[in-house]
């Protein structure tokens, strides 16, 4: 049997929900100090914001509106990136932290070529 379809076929919207969960998880885990819980309210926020705003991408009415929207979401992913990065992990969680720093850097990377491709 000829199978048609690519089973690793990539989805954006399923891989930024998958960032945003994972980044729940990793703040749900931090060490509740003042600037873990200041910094992982603001990095909550972003990374849900990046597949929140490639959505809406995808939904646009025009062009335009889609290339506004796709540069909010590469914005919104270099931001989750700087809140990870500022963020206090205790030990078991430091790797974690450094996937996602890796995923966000990714995502900008892909979503800064979705833009470059939309011009």
């Amino acid at each position: 049997m000829i199978q048609t379809t690519n089973p690793k076929r990539y989805d954006l919207e399923e891989r930024t929900l998958q960032f945003s969960k994972r980044v729940n998880v990793y703040v749900k885990q931090l060490v509740r100090t003042i600037p873990n819980i200041e910094n992982g309210k603001q990095l909550v926020r972003a990374a849900g914001s990046v597949g929140a705003n490639y959505i809406e991408a995808n939904e646009s009415l025009s062009k335009k509106d889609f290339v506004m929207r796709v540069k909010i979401s590469k914005k919104e992913t270099k931001e989750a990136r700087y809140w990870l990065m500022l963020t206090e992990p205790p030990p078991h969680q430091i790797s974690e932290q450094a996937m996602l720093i890796k995923e966000a850097g990714e995502l900008m990377k892909i979503i800064g070529s979705i833009l470059e491709k939309s011009k």
